[in-house]
């Protein structure tokens, strides 16, 4: 038995077995056959509000459960020998997690709050007439932890994740092939849009394509024809609500190189810049990889971050146990050393500047 919204519900199952002739090459088989038992005058209630919130549930469960995928795109050859582009799988096993994300915690919840408000939004993007998708645009110094970013928000989510390699593209209409094939319930990723193709920031600038040499002395093209008006319909034009429930997240390292038309609001609604490590971010790294949340040497590392440009890729590789018999002081001084030779190079740099 239980309640919803103050009515009692009962469940009961049985086991049906459909009749079969004798003579039947059928093995015998059970159905289970659920009895769902309320009163009469709930209806109404049981029948449209109910049933419904049971399926929902149903299809949460599910999906938390399941073995999620990484995709990549690529191409493979039809019988008549002409390539085609496809998406290949393999099991996504990221252990990536907000917890372990190395960024000041009020942004971390800021950024877990869109995204849970994002996938329960389906009835409001229906509403206000718009795609049910988000646009997340990653930036910062390498290191800083865009992509291990993006496996948090996969694992938060439950979804699976198309990482989109544009130069593997021939065309736009191969382009658009690849996102009729993304499921719901996924995250699409283009990983330094700024390196992928000749369409960022010089739409008027036409550069002439590579050529390779084939074995036969041939020349062919070798760069991808995918234009910046493609990539935006991929993003929000008509296309892109071919499917629901949708991440897409660009990263780069060099904002500036990126066309404003790539990045305004509304096709990326949220941009969020992943800079150098601060004191915030290593006490993360320290309790992630040294079981530790105080120790008498961390104001000696919040005054070194304070004026030292450092990745948290670099931090965790100073924390990281090199051996068995190493432990915090040993990870901490190691990082102290690393900090202040990083430091002092930048004072020489800056005086011979």
């Amino acid at each position: 038995m239980e309640e919803f919204q103050g009515i009692k519900i009962w469940w009961s199952s049985n086991k049906n077995t459909p009749k079969r002739p004798s003579f039947s090459f059928y093995p015998k088989t059970e159905d289970k056959v659920y009895k769902l038992t309320f009163n009469r005058k709930h209806r109404d209630l049981v029948t449209g509000t109910y049933l419904k919130h049971v399926v929902d549930e149903g299809n949460a469960i599910s999906q938390q459960h399941r073995q999620r995928k990484l995709y990549a795109n690529g191409s493979k050859k039809s019988y008549t020998g002409s390539s085609t582009a496809s998406w290949s799988h393999i099991v996504f096993k990221h252990p990536a997690s907000f917890d372990t994300l190395a960024i000041d915690p009020a942004r971390k919840r800021e950024i877990m709050d869109d995204l849970l408000a994002f996938s329960k939004s389906e009835e409001y993007y229906a509403r206000i007439g718009k795609a049910w998708k988000r646009g997340y645009l990653l930036y910062g110094p390498p290191g800083t932890g865009k992509t291990t970013m993006i496996a948090a928000i996969a694992n938060f989510l439950s979804y699976d994740i198309y990482d989109l390699e544009l130069t593997a593209v021939k065309d736009n209409s191969d382009l658009r092939k690849l996102l009729i094939e993304i499921s719901s319930k996924a995250v699409v990723v283009i990983e330094d849009i700024d390196c992928s193709l000749e369409i960022t920031g010089q739409r008027k600038k036409k550069k002439k394509a590579k050529k390779k040499t084939t074995k036969k002395g041939e020349s062919e093209e070798e760069n991808s024809k995918v234009t910046l008006s493609g990539l935006l319909n991929i993003i929000d034009g008509i296309w892109s609500a071919s499917g629901g429930e949708r991440v897409i997240i660009f990263t780069t390292n060099h904002v500036e190189k990126l066309d404003e038309a790539l990045i305004r609001k509304g096709r990326m609604d949220k941009h969020i810049e992943l800079s150098y490590c601060d004191f915030e971010g290593f006490k993360v790294l320290a309790k992630n990889y040294l079981s530790i949340e105080t120790h008498p040497l961390f104001e000696v590392v919040r005054g070194l971050l304070e004026k030292t440009k450092v990745s948290p890729a670099d931090v965790a590789e100073s924390l990281m146990q090199k051996a068995v018999e190493e432990d915090a002081d040993i990870c901490l001084n190691r990082l102290i050393r690393d900090l202040e030779s990083k430091s002092a190079k930048e004072g020489e740099q800056s005086k011979e500047a």
